[in-house]
């Protein structure tokens, strides 16, 4: 009896995962088996091993990278300086709360932000500098790709700090450890669970980026997703498209499981 009733509790969640999960991704795979003309082929597949899909991915994984990295070295001491103050959940709404906001919206605002006549030229105008080519370049891609995703690291290392047993850390520096190798030897290793989750968070989405590639660097980013958006709505090849999306898939796949692997920071009250 209890098991069927837990079988009947797991429904709602199987149906969920069938229709927005498997569905999607059986019909990608569908549509990848197809050319332009909807003929059968598994020309699609030859196709994204030639250098230039194969220097998109590798562009793609660079660039997701980048932006993984720089969200890590500001995440992780902002999280630590919050586990620190006063009413930290209210700094942390804070933080996260422009995450609420539409992508779109804040990608119209960094175009006045960075365009000719925005506000940050006329600071570097007014400092001396000049005014500089800021948007569409790489430098602002990046730098809007890391504020956008920047909430998504901050609250999964911001828990594994704020469950950090602090008798550890007091252990270690009485038995003489610097502030360094305490944080080498007894907080990262401890937190690295949070990490990994902010990682994950961070780096499988801006894989696949291509809103901000086009509203931010224009033509100068050129990714898998604005590949993918390409071929559905301007060249109108979904077979393409759904055989590139599919590569994605796999990707983020292997990066969850090789992330997820081995997880540790898992704290045991004794």
């Amino acid at each position: 009896m209890q098991y069927r009733t837990r079988n009947m509790y797991l429904m709602p969640y199987a149906a969920w995962i069938a229709l927005f999960v498997i569905a999607p991704i059986a019909l990608i795979a569908y549509y990848s088996m197809f050319d332009i003309d909807g003929a059968l082929t598994l020309a699609n597949y030859r196709r994204f091993f030639t250098p230039v899909y194969l220097s998109m991915a590798v562009r793609s994984f660079w660039y997701a990278f980048l932006i993984t990295m720089f969200s890590l070295l500001v995440a992780y001491p902002t999280a630590y300086l919050l586990t620190k103050t006063r009413h930290k959940q209210l700094w942390l709404v804070l933080i996260i709360m422009p995450s609420w906001m539409n992508l779109l919206l804040k990608a119209y605002a960094f175009i006045g932000m960075f365009g000719t006549y925005g506000p940050v030229n006329a600071l570097l105008s007014a400092v001396g500098i000049g005014t500089r080519q800021i948007l569409f370049t790489e430098f602002s891609f990046i730098f809007v790709a890391v504020y956008i995703f920047i909430p998504f690291m901050i609250l999964p290392i911001f828990n594994a700090l704020d469950e950090l047993n602090p008798s550890l850390v007091a252990a270690a520096r009485d038995l003489g450890a610097s502030g360094w190798d305490t944080f080498r030897r007894v907080v990262f290793p401890l937190t690295i669970s949070g990490v990994k989750s902010g990682c994950r968070a961070v780096f499988i989405p801006a894989l696949s980026l291509f809103m901000i590639t086009r509203l931010i660097a224009g033509n100068r980013v050129i990714t898998l997703g604005t590949a993918i958006e390409q071929h559905f709505l301007v060249t109108q090849d979904w077979g393409m498209g759904s055989t590139i999306a599919v590569f994605l898939v796999i990707a983020m796949g292997l990066i969850m499981a090789l992330t997820g692997s081995g997880e540790g920071g898992k704290q045991h009250a004794r």
